[in-house]
């Protein structure tokens, strides 16, 4: 019999969907649930986005360039501009999502058995793009008791070996909500420097910064420019998930040509995608206004409630729309399924992501839970009174 790569084998199952056949038999019993596993939100598409698609007059739906149009790459540095990124279109590549960002990074910039050392819990597919390009994550574990802020620059020098080739942070953070200070990323500045690495940053909520605070991007730092990578995607900064359009940032030329041929190999993004992508970026700011304002108020009234159960520590995220909560049970892999499976308060229950996925180091995460909200904040209040309930009746 044909046998399975052992790479396959190794490849770790998504902790957000792998519940997805569960909540699905749930629901065909009649049961309502509240999705609180996936960071899909319920914020509507910009009308400008979709209008642009709907209304567009192209007959031949044809290939776009691999990096990109330069039309998108020129507007895109603009975008980058107004925030204080200074790059130009030629050092942009368009990805199909930030998710193929990711793995075209990890291919220009890794061979088999290099290592990466990422804070952890971080982004679970960082697992899955690491197995899948033969790359070592080597984690270095943050604490809910801090907010899960940077580990000291002391723990990631000892993880460093001749085989390191970058360090891979989050920022906003997911599953966190953690937000880096211009202080931690001028630290990480200074160490991948020292040694000569790349620093990746996954900055896709960037626009999601709360109380007052601002993102600081690794591009802005100076002394980078031969370091930075920054992985950006149009998915939930416009509510656009679905669009599948990414990209990598860098003013290092050789990684973004070694990129550049690994996009040739794909051919190019989605057309219609990018079109909608691309008439996104005239999206007013009163919307991203609106959207922060509407996220503040469901962390408060999440944070607020989970802190009431008996037994649950929950950090305060300043970013993205994610939180860790620490529950009273062993297992929360066993008690996510339960909740499916055997639970429900007047036909409804919840559906969390198990956190042990979002950790490499086998054992930590067991007891906690990633909580997105995107739900609107009455959702959000019956979830977590589901939530308090069904930890009072869980056997385990």
């Amino acid at each position: 019999m044909p046998t399975i790569s052992s790479k396959g084998i190794k490849m770790p199952e998504s902790p957000i969907r792998k519940l997805v056949p569960y909540a699905e038999n749930a629901k065909k019993r009649g049961v309502t649930v509240f999705h609180l596993n996936i960071g899909q939100p319920d914020i509507k598409t910009p009308k400008v986005a979709l209008d642009a698609v709907k209304n567009n007059a192209i007959e031949v739906l044809g290939y776009a360039r691999s990096e990109g149009s330069e039309e998108y790459r020129e507007k895109l540095a603009g975008y980058y501009k107004k925030r204080g990124i200074d790059v130009a279109a030629d050092q942009i590549i368009v990805t199909t999502g930030g998710s193929e960002a990711l793995l075209f990074t990890m291919g220009s910039i890794t061979d088999p058995g290099d290592e990466v050392i990422i804070p952890e819990p971080f982004y679970a597919n960082y697992n899955g793009f690491a197995t899948s390009s033969g790359v070592q994550v080597k984690p270095i574990a943050s604490s809910i008791d801090n907010n899960f802020a940077l580990p000291p620059i002391d723990a990631f020098e000892k993880l460093i070996t001749p085989k390191t080739k970058a360090i891979l942070i989050c920022n906003p953070g997911n599953p966190t909500g953690y937000l880096y200070t211009k202080e931690e990323i001028e630290k990480l500045a200074k160490l991948v420097q020292r040694h000569d690495l790349f620093l990746i940053a996954d900055e896709v909520y960037r626009e999601f910064a709360y109380d007052g605070t601002e993102h600081y991007s690794i591009m802005q730092q100076e002394g980078l420019d031969q370091h930075a990578i920054v992985i950006d995607s149009v998915s939930k900064r416009y509510s656009m998930c679905g669009a599948r359009i990414g990209c990598i940032v860098s003013k290092n030329p050789q990684m973004v040509q070694t990129a550049l041929k690994f996009a040739q190999a794909r051919l190019s993004p989605p057309t219609y995608a990018l079109i909608a992508s691309e008439a996104a970026l005239e999206t007013p700011q009163q919307y991203f206004d609106d959207v922060i304002t509407e996220y503040v108020k469901r962390r408060d009234t999440l944070v607020k409630e989970l802190k009431k159960i008996k037994g649950v520590k929950v950090a305060e995220p300043k970013g993205a729309f994610y939180c860790i909560a620490e529950l009273p049970v062993d297992n929360t892999d066993d008690f996510a399924q339960w909740l499916l499976e055997d639970f429900h308060l007047n036909g409804e229950t919840v559906m969390v992501a198990p956190a042990a996925g979002f950790y490499s180091t086998p054992g930590l995460g067991t007891n906690q839970v990633r909580i997105a909200y995107v739900l609107k904040e009455e959702d959000l209040l019956r979830a977590v009174s589901i939530l308090k309930a069904a930890l009072e009746a869980y056997p385990n």
